[in-house]
């Protein structure tokens, strides 16, 4: 578990196919002490990559190395990663620490296409259109996750939906890079979820 709180902006440094299909191995470079703080990470660990839940399996000072499965690959950003892409990253949740953002599970729901960045005031306006079949996920003022970043939407037209970024979030995150026709993580807040299959059942 996650909270959309980002707390590196890490680099691809390889990416190995493995297994004979289309599974991936990765290895994403740190800044100093993200592994080793607040406690040392281990072997096994979840690290959320740009809103992907990965597995730790290789741990070095600076790196760690984890598993995509070719289902990762096709429903997320992973597959056009290549070395020096950089990612969000963020080390699981523990009791006791901090919820900055909301609760977030590091499931990719799908990819969504940046449409849009419009400066508006002190801060810019994103704009993305998500696939149709997770529209309905996606309310004004609830909360969103876009590459692993926790986001209030401000907007939502159809398919189309917008969010703000502050300096500080452009800095510290791939929003800084990002451009239109982009493709992002995004996976919608898990409670929609769980109202939207509860009324299924109800019907």
């Amino acid at each position: 578990m996650f909270t959309g709180i980002v707390t590196d902006l890490g680099t691809v440094r390889e990416v190995q196919p493995i297994g004979g299909g289309h599974d991936l191995r990765l290895v994403i470079g740190t800044s100093p002490g993200f592994l080793a703080n607040p406690a040392p990470a281990a072997l096994g660990a979840s690290i959320a990559c740009s809103g992907v839940c990965l597995t730790v399996v290789h741990l070095a000072a600076d790196a760690f190395s984890v598993d995509c499965s070719a289902e990762t690959v096709a429903m997320t950003t992973v597959g056009t990663w290549t070395p020096g892409t950089r990612v969000n990253l963020e080390r699981a949740l523990r009791l006791g620490d901090e919820l900055g953002g909301h609760l977030v599970a590091g499931h990719v729901d799908g990819a969504a296409e940046v449409l849009s960045a419009t400066p508006e005031n002190a801060s810019v306006r994103w704009r993305f259109r998500i696939p149709a079949a997770l529209a309905p996920f996606v309310a004004t003022k609830g909360s969103v996750t876009i590459d692993g970043v926790s986001l209030t939407v401000n907007e939502v037209d159809g398919e189309v939906f917008g969010v703000n970024i502050i300096p500080h979030t452009t800095t510290v995150t791939t929003f800084g890079t990002l451009q239109p026709g982009d493709k992002v993580n995004v996976e919608v807040d898990m409670m929609t979820r769980y109202v939207a299959r509860l009324r299924e059942y109800q019907r």
